[in-house]
């Protein structure tokens, strides 16, 4: 290893290692893979990025996002080599400045970059991208979504109650990550949809809260399923009820079977729920939040209304989840950060 400290224990035991790895706060909480050289070595032969290669710097520390710094947390996070270009290639995303990843690690907001892959290589992988998609029992998308964390607390310092703020955090901040089901997909997927090739692999970051479920197996068509959608997802809670952003409808198969087959386009799914999703302005002005610098009344100080996103455009809509009759909405942090798509490359950007 190039630039990490090489650490030698006097006990070298499993668990004298698991203790020092948590004591020294490098952790998640959770069991780490000891990061050997030999591990990292293995780790840093599935990319061409050179180990001292930097990606930018993490906040809130500012620590150097180097791809061995990188290779060494997904090591810790039971990643096996042929996932590490989809680590690079998330935090490559979550870097640019839109992203805001300083704002999103240091808030007191319950949020956490999810990671959405998509293409042939979620496939390749294994990244689970249907029954129990955001939830335990495949190693890809545990393990990815670890790393990203592992790496957001040792290089860039989000240690809880330290630079991490967040009041309650959420169990999503051990692992996000999923794939989105294409394959059931009626419309075009994501990255498709953000101007990329089917066939490239890529990844999308969002800040989110953990899923809310949308739960809806009576109805049998559109009408029904956008009606308990724009019910539920008019929250007067939520940052997005103030700040608006980009927030995520995640679509169960099911529902997202009905919707295209009653003549519904993603296109048109924001349109209704931009127009029946609204909080009514009495509701809106009574709570605490009313009046925030940036929040919704500045863009719509007419309307009786106020809608969860500030243009229909602004809904992002996915794909994913097993059969039964389910959705989840995500809100997220607000407009102060944005998602980022990415293409999974090689070090001169050839997508892989």
């Amino acid at each position: 290893m190039s630039d990490a400290r090489r650490i030698t224990l006097a006990d070298d035991s499993l668990d004298a290692v698991e203790d020092w790895f948590y004591e020294q706060g490098l952790t998640d909480g959770l069991p780490i893979v000891p990061p050997t050289p030999e591990r990292v070595a293995r780790m840093l032969a599935a990319t061409d990025f050179a180990p001292t290669d930097e990606l930018g710097t993490v906040g809130p520390k500012w620590g150097v996002a180097t791809v061995e710094a990188l290779a060494i947390n997904a090591v810790m996070a039971g990643c096996t080599p042929a996932y590490f270009p989809v680590v690079i290639a998330a935090m490559q995303a979550m870097l640019e400045e839109k992203f805001n990843l300083y704002a999103v690690q240091a808030t007191t907001h319950p949020c956490a970059p999810l990671v959405i892959v998509n293409g042939p290589l979620a496939g390749e992988l294994g990244i689970n991208a249907r029954y129990n998609v955001f939830g335990q029992g495949f190693r890809a998308n545990a393990t990815i979504g670890r790393a990203i964390r592992l790496v957001l607390i040792n290089v860039g310092g989000g240690a809880p109650g330290v630079l991490d703020r967040a009041t309650h955090g959420m169990p999503s901040k051990f692992s996000f990550c999923i794939a989105e089901n294409e394959e059931e997909n009626p419309w075009q997927p994501l990255h498709v949809e953000r101007g990329f090739p089917a066939g490239v692999s890529t990844v999308t970051v969002s800040a989110c809260e953990n899923p809310h479920n949308l739960n809806d197996h009576i109805s049998n068509a559109a009408g029904g399923i956008l009606t308990m959608i724009a019910s539920s997802i008019a929250a007067i809670g939520t940052n997005n009820a103030y700040l608006y952003g980009e927030p995520i409808l995640c679509l169960g198969p099911e529902h997202a079977s009905i919707l295209a087959r009653d003549g519904y386009d993603k296109t048109r799914i924001r349109q209704h729920l931009f127009e029946h999703a609204r909080i009514p302005r009495a509701q809106w002005q009574s709570a605490g939040m009313f009046g925030m610098p940036g929040s919704g009344n500045n863009h719509f100080p007419d309307a009786d209304a106020l809608p969860m996103f500030r243009k229909p455009e602004y809904l992002t809509i996915i794909v994913a989840g097993g059969a039964g009759r389910h959705s989840v909405w995500l809100p997220t942090f607000g407009a102060g950060s944005r998602s980022v798509t990415r293409a999974i490359a090689s070090r001169d950007g050839t997508p892989l």
